[in-house]
């Protein structure tokens, strides 16, 4: 068994670690102040092919691992930045590699892979659904050569900044179902061409993650843009959850590492009655927990990683890996918070901004609540709580 990263996956952390330093915390503060997206990062990272990790090299991408896109997210977070404004064309490529067709594929992926096309935005979740996948209303009616989308959708980023959207909707109604998990189908939605139909809202949310709410009047999808079997899509969607899930599990490592280093440093500079506060154990020891905690998770991280890449189940991996590191970077957090005192309150620092990014960790893209429910019942083997 071998904890070392292998060479090519050390140069991939120094490049993007490189690619970071371009942009240090002033840029990502005037972001967040001006709640704007960070379109130069985004195009960067584009530039230099590392949003195209998981499009494999016939389609013009680098071809990589589960394993080498986390360290990418990783890196982002670690470096002070946020690495959800591009995080989803990673994790939507699992359905369209694994159940798109080959015309969808040779259509769509070299573009993506240039930067040409963004494909940014997940469209699941909606307001009387939540987490209840099964239960959406969004429906898919199929007219001749197109479907006809009608419905609402909430808490769905990076619309206006995407080309192309990954929509999941219902195209048999919930009652005619025997097997509540099918009936829902997944589409490839062109934002472009659907303008005047498709009505985004901004949310004003207290994060920058430039999240909407969507109404859907008549929008139009040819039928070549069905990914998959018609009434599959259910199915499809959860093998994209266990990729999301460490690709998050990543995020807030990096996040979690970000704190702990910038706690320990103002620890050990911060003097008060003569000696840094680093010294007195009510403000080392929370550090050092945190710290303990996150190296605890990374391992789990990289098993989960290490499973899916292999093609082996990592459900139990994935969850635990996303619950472990969600959880142990808002330890970090509060740790980082409580050592810089009122200092972690002023923008300047940085702190609250990440502190507020991180904790949407803890209860998206899934709570973490729904993740314990999930190893009580399928790891565990205890009744279904929900």
């Amino acid at each position: 068994m071998d904890f070392n990263l292998t060479m090519e996956q050390q140069q991939i952390r120094a490049e993007i670690k490189k690619v970071c330093q371009e942009f240090p915390d002033a840029y990502w503060r005037k972001i967040d102040s001006e709640k704007a997206y960070p379109d130069a990062f985004v195009k960067k990272l584009g530039d230099f092919g590392w949003l195209a990790a998981l499009i494999p090299e016939e389609f013009g991408g680098t071809g990589l691992g589960i394993t080498e896109a986390s360290i990418i997210l990783e890196e982002i977070n670690h470096s002070g930045g946020v690495a959800t404004a591009c995080h989803a064309q990673m994790y939507t490529m699992g359905t369209l590699l694994r159940h798109g067709n080959e015309e969808q594929k040779k259509r769509y992926l070299p573009k993506i892979a240039t930067g040409e096309l963004r494909l940014q935005a997940f469209g699941v979740t909606e307001p009387n659904a939540g987490s209840e996948t099964t239960r959406l209303q969004t429906s898919a009616v199929k007219k001749g050569d197109r479907y006809l989308i009608n419905g609402e959708k909430i808490f769905i980023s990076r619309v206006l900044q995407s080309d192309l959207m990954l929509l999941l909707a219902r195209t048999t109604p919930y009652d005619e179902l025997k097997d509540k998990t099918r009936g829902l189908s997944v589409f490839l939605v062109d934002l472009k061409a659907n303008q005047g139909k498709l009505d985004v809202k901004p949310l004003d949310l207290m994060i920058n993650h430039h999240t909407n709410a969507l109404f859907f009047d008549n929008v139009e999808v040819p039928v070549e843009n069905l990914i998959g079997e018609e009434g599959m899509g259910f199915r499809y969607i959860i093998d994209g959850w266990n990729a999301e899930r460490i690709l998050v599990a990543a995020e807030a490592i990096g996040d979690g590492r970000w704190f702990v280093e910038r706690a320990a440093k103002y620890a050990s500079e911060r003097n008060v009655f003569g000696k840094p506060i680093g010294s007195n154990q009510g403000i080392q020891f929370p550090i050092a927990k945190a710290y303990a905690n996150i190296e605890a998770a990374d391992l789990v991280r990289y098993q989960a990683a290490t499973k899916f890449d292999a093609k082996e189940k990592c459900g139990a991996e994935a969850n635990l890996a996303k619950y472990l590191a969600s959880e142990a970077a808002w330890e970090a957090a509060n740790a980082c918070l409580t050592t810089h005192g009122g200092y972690g309150f002023a923008t300047e620092y940085d702190i609250e901004r990440k502190f507020r990014e991180t904790r949407l960790l803890t209860i998206a893209p899934v709570s973490n609540n729904l993740v314990l429910a999930y190893l009580g019942q399928h790891v565990l083997g205890m009744p279904k709580s929900y």
